[in-house]
C-alpha cells in the first residue's frame, strides 16, 4: 500500500505546486496562457478552499481573470479534467488487483432569477391551492454523474468520468409513460452507460475493474454493455426480473436458496449509537431474461445474486436488506462477503459529493450560466479528490513518508504549532503523524477515543496551514529587509 501511495503523488506541498502540476500535466487548452491561468486558479482555490472566487483571488484583477476563464467558450469541463483523468490512470495499482469504480448522481441547486441560463434539476410540490390541487415549483441547478476509482481499501485514486447536465423542462405523466419503452439513448439513464464506457476506456484494464452502483444503476443495458466491454459490475437490484426463463423471479429464486452463513457488521442506530447487525448471506447463479423490448439488442445475461439481510427488523433502525447482482462468479461464503464489502464502499462516492458541497461550497457560487458553473465544478472536483485522498491515506497507508505530501517548511510549521504529546513515541515520523497535526489545526481534538479525522477537519486544517505558511514567508521577507 505504501508503493500505491507513492504513485499517487510525488513529494510536494499539500497546497503548493507539485501535486497541482501532476493533476494538470495532461491538460491541453486552446492557448498556453489559459493553461497557466488554470494552474493559477487551482492554486488559489486550493489555498482558499470553500471561499468565494473574489476572496480566494484577493484582488479585482485576479477575480476578473477567473471570471473570464470560467466564461471562456473555448473551455469545457472535459478539458479541465483531462489531466486529472490521466493522473488517475497513473495511480492504478500494478498487477491484477481489482479496482472499484463507484458511480453516482448528485444535484447542485442554485437560486437564480434567470433559471433558463442554468437549467432545472427537480420539480416538486410543498402545498396545495384553494381547490386542493398541488402547486408545483421547479429548482434551478446542475446535475453531476461522477465515477470515482478506489482501491479495495477505500483509497480514492481519482475520477474516471463525469457528466454534467441540466433540464430545460419536465415532461408530464403521459410523456413519461410514452418514453418508458424508448431506447436508453433517449433517456437520462444513458449517463450510466456513457460513464461506464468512458471509465473502461480510460483505465485500459477492463477485466480488473468492477463498476459499483446503487439501485438506480439496475439497468439491463448496463449489464449487457459491461459484458461487451469485457468489464464487471456489482449493483444493488430493485427490479424483480424473471430468472432462468421464469415464472420464478430473482427475489423468489434467492429467497428459496439456502443460507450459506452469517456476516457480522458494525452499524449505528437512529441515535448514532454503535451496535451490531448479523446478516444472513445467500448467493445463487442464474440467468436474467432479456426484457421484451431489448431482445433484438441483447441476449440473456448470466449473473450471480448475493443477498445479505437481517432476519428481523431492529426496533431502533431500518433492517438491512441488500440484493446485489454481479457478473462475477461466487463459489463460497468468503467470496459472497467480499462482494458485500465491495458494495459497502459505494458510500465513498457520496462522501466525495459531500466534500464538493460542504468543503468547496459549490452551491454558494454566484456564476450565472450552466457553462460557467460546470467549469468551476470541474476544478472543485480536483480539489475534492485531493481532500478525500489525504483523509483516506491517513487510514489506508499511515506509515507512508510525510515528504510525499508536505514540504519541509510545512512540516516545521506543524511541529511548531502542534506539539507532540510528552508520552508520544519518538520514532520516525509518518504521514499519519502529520495528518493528525494538520487535522488538529482544523479542530480535531485527537483524543484517544476519537475516530480518525474526517474530511471536514482536513480541509479546515489545509486552509489554515496555507494562511500560516504565507504569514511565515512574508514575515521572513520583512525581517530580511
Amino acid at each position: 500500500m505504501e508503493e500505491a501511495a507513492k504513485r499517487t503523488i510525488e513529494p510536494g506541498t499539500c497546497g503548493g505546486q507539485d501535486w497541482i502540476e501532476q493533476e494538470l500535466a495532461a491538460v491541453k487548452l486552446p492557448d498556453a496562457r489559459l493553461e497557466k491561468r488554470l494552474q493559477h486558479l487551482v492554486e488559489q482555490l486550493a489555498a482558499g478552499l470553500g471561499r468565494s472566487i473574489p476572496l480566494a483571488c484577493q484582488d479585482w484583477a485576479a477575480t476578473k481573470a477567473a471570471y473570464r476563464f470560467f466564461s471562456n467558450e473555448r473551455i469545457c469541463e472535459e478539458q479541465i479534467l483531462a489531466g486529472h483523468f490521466e493522473a488517475t490512470r497513473e495511480r492504478l495499482p500494478r498487477g491484477e488487483v481489482p479496482v472499484l469504480v463507484l458511480h453516482d448522481t448528485t444535484e447542485f441547486t442554485y437560486k437564480r432569477d434567470d433559471m433558463a441560463a442554468v437549467g432545472l434539476v427537480s420539480k416538486g410540490s410543498v402545498r396545495k391551492d384553494e381547490h386542493g390541487r398541488p402547486v408545483y415549483f421547479t429548482t434551478c441547478g446542475v446535475c453531476l454523474h461522477s465515477s470515482l476509482a478506489v482501491t479495495l481499501e477505500g483509497l480514492p485514486l481519482g475520477l474516471t468520468a463525469v457528466k454534467f447536465w441540466s433540464r430545460k423542462a419536465f415532461k408530464g405523466r403521459a410523456a413519461k409513460r410514452k418514453s418508458h419503452n424508448a431506447p436508453i439513448e433517449e433517456k437520462e439513464s444513458m449517463r450510466w452507460l456513457e460513464n461506464l464506457r468512458a471509465s473502461t476506456a480510460l483505465l485500459a484494464q477492463p477485466a480488473h475493474a468492477v463498476h459499483v452502483g446503487d439501485q438506480e444503476s439496475d439497468i439491463f443495458d448496463l449489464f449487457a454493455v459491461a459484458g461487451q466491454l469485457g468489464t464487471h459490475f456489482l449493483v444493488r437490484t430493485r427490479a424483480d426480473r424473471l430468472a432462468d426463463g421464469g415464472p420464478e423471479t430473482v427475489a423468489e429464486a434467492i429467497g428459496q436458496s439456502p443460507c450459506r452463513g452469517f456476516y457480522r457488521i458494525a452499524v449505528r442506530n437512529r441515535k448514532g449509537e454503535p451496535s451490531e447487525a448479523v446478516l444472513e448471506v445467500r448467493y445463487r447463479r442464474l440467468r436474467l431474461q432479456t426484457p421484451k423490448g431489448k431482445k433484438k439488442r441483447y441476449p440473456d445475461q448470466m449473473v450471480t445474486v448475493v443477498e445479505a439481510r437481517e432476519h428481523e427488523t431492529p426496533p431502533d433502525r431500518d433492517r438491512i436488506d441488500w440484493k446485489l447482482i454481479t457478473d462475477l462468479e461466487v463459489g463460497s461464503l468468503d467470496q459472497a462477503i467480499e462482494k458485500v464489502q465491495w458494495y459497502a464502499l459505494r458510500w465513498k462516492i457520496e462522501v466525495f459529493h459531500k466534500i464538493l458541497k460542504s468543503g468547496c461550497r459549490a452551491e454558494q457560487s454566484r456564476l450565472r450560466t450552466s457553462a460557467r458553473l460546470t467549469n468551476l465544478l470541474a476544478v472543485f472536483c480536483i480539489l475534492s479528490w485531493r481532500v478525500f485522498w489525504l483523509t483516506m491515506t491517513n487510514r489506508t497507508a499511515p506509515e507512508t513518508s510525510p515528504e510525499l505530501v508536505f514540504m519541509d517548511l510545512e512540516l516545521r510549521i506543524l511541529d511548531q504549532l502542534v506539539k507532540d504529546k510528552p508520552s508520544a513515541d519518538r520514532g520516525q515520523p509518518t504521514l499519519a503523524h502529520y495528518l493528525i497535526k494538520l487535522a488538529r489545526l482544523g479542530g480535531y481534538l485527537a483524543r484517544n477515543s476519537d475516530p480518525p479525522p474526517g474530511n471536514e477537519t482536513i480541509w479546515r486544517g489545509l486552509t489554515r496551514l496555507v494562511d500560516i505558511q504565507l504569514g511565515v514567508i512574508i514575515g521572513a521577507q520583512l525581517v530580511g529587509n
